[in-house]
């Protein structure tokens, strides 16, 4: 397939669908954008083998599924390195299977590291003995996620109201 402006736009389609629903088969997307099945079935496989496709994803409300799971944001300061700046120290971080996310970010912080874990002393205790004893690391500042709302355009919260009593004289 040449890539002109159409296919680029065709392509960036393709993916937003999938980044919405990754379960979306390619012949229900070749219906949705008005084009060939063979076609999106081959954005996809150039995507993945790209590596633009990273990994197909479901978000999962672990409060609905009764586990326990806490999640943190912790901003990490940090001395760069010599030749490698962030990326050296960023990268032992995020080998870290606690994990989940870790940002360059502008601001008083340099790292942002988001990591999920059982309990908060699972959190802490991944803090103090794991990513706090790093060479280069500086500070952290840990914030414990209380609730989810949203995550990845996924709203987690039920609308339903609470049912209002009468007022009565």
């Amino acid at each position: 397939m040449t890539e002109t402006n159409e296919t680029r736009e065709t392509i960036r389609k393709v993916l937003r669908i999938l980044e919405r629903d990754c379960l979306t088969d390619p012949k229900q997307i070749a219906i949705m954008l008005g084009t060939d099945e063979t076609d999106v079935a081959a954005i996809i496989a150039a995507a993945q083998a790209h590596g633009t496709i990273v990994r197909h994803k479901a978000v999962i409300n672990w409060e609905r599924a009764g586990d326990p799971y806490v999640l943190a944001l912790i901003e990490v300061k940090v001395t760069p390195q010599r030749e490698t700046g962030f990326d050296a120290i960023a990268e032992r971080i995020y080998r870290f299977p606690e994990a989940r996310s870790v940002y360059l970010v502008s601001g008083t912080y340099d790292l942002a590291v988001q990591v999920h874990g059982r309990s908060m002393q699972d959190i802490a205790s991944f803090v103090a003995s794991k990513l706090a004893p790093l060479d280069g690391v500086q500070s952290t500042v840990t914030h414990f996620m209380l609730r989810r709302y949203k995550e990845d355009g996924d709203i987690l919260v039920s609308s339903e109201q609470a049912e209002r009593l009468p007022i009565t004289p």
